[in-house]
C-alpha cells in the first residue's frame, strides 16, 4: 500500500479548484461590499449594474469599484475612467 504525498505548489488539479474557489469567495464578498456601499449611501443600482458587479471575477476591478465607491454618488460613476485611477496603475 502506498502512501500518497501532497506537496502545495504543485499544481494539481485538486489544489487549483480549491484555489479557484478562495478567489471566487473572495470576488463575492468584495462584490458584496461595494453594494452594500452604495446601498448605504443611498445610491440606486439599476440591475444591469449590479449584474455587472456580481458577474466580475477580477479582484483588481473589484476593488477599484470599491474604492470608487465610498464616493460614488451614482452607480454608474464605479465604471467611470479616471486618469488619476490610471496613473496608480502604471
Amino acid at each position: 500500500m502506498s502512501v500518497g504525498t501532497y506537496y502545495p505548489g504543485q499544481g494539481t488539479l485538486i489544489e487549483e479548484k480549491y484555489l479557484e474557489g478562495i478567489a471566487e469567495g473572495e470576488a463575492k464578498g468584495e462584490a458584496t461590499l461595494i453594494l452594500r456601499v452604495l446601498e448605504k449611501h443611498a445610491v440606486e443600482i439599476p440591475e444591469d449594474v449590479r449584474e455587472r458587479i456580481t458577474s466580475c471575477t477580477d479582484l483588481d476591478t473589484l476593488t477599484l469599484w470599491f474604492d470608487r465607491s465610498l464616493t460614488a454618488t451614482t452607480a454608474e460613476e464605479l465604471f467611470t475612467e479616471d486618469p488619476e485611477d490610471t496613473a496608480d496603475r502604471t
